[in-house]
């Protein structure tokens, strides 16, 4: 069972923008560091965009950098990934990923995961 949910995803034109959030499931976690990876068809998943527990430092994949925008609630513990100018590419399974540990560009690092919503962008 997931342990974090994900929603926002759909299908949208190319240049449109789309908000993702990923919440909490059936449990209480605090101060987490959370991140966004992508799985398109055909392609391993990939790092997209992490932000430490404090939501003081952010990175990025070059390829959504000045695109993309990641985002956390600290009293919430939810996270946001804001993706605007969406381009055919960034077609996905997003699967929002959290840990109590700083958190980095590797999957090994995130021990809670949510099941993923997918993006389609058309053009």
């Amino acid at each position: 069972q997931a342990e974090l949910v994900e929603s926002g995803g759909g299908s949208v034109q190319a240049g449109d923008s789309l908000r993702l959030s990923c919440a909490p499931s059936g449990r209480t976690f605090t101060y987490l560091a959370m991140a966004w990876f992508r799985q398109a068809p055909g392609k391993e998943r990939e790092f997209v965009a992490f932000i430490s527990r404090s939501g003081a430092t952010s990175e990025y994949v070059e390829s959504v950098k000045d695109r993309f925008i990641i985002s956390k609630d600290n009293v919430k513990n939810v996270g946001y990934l804001q993706m605007n100018s969406l381009k055919a590419e960034d077609t996905a399974v997003y699967y929002c990923a959290a840990t109590v540990g700083f958190g980095s560009r590797s999957q090994r690092t995130w021990e809670y995961w949510g099941q993923g919503t997918q993006v389609t962008v058309s053009l």
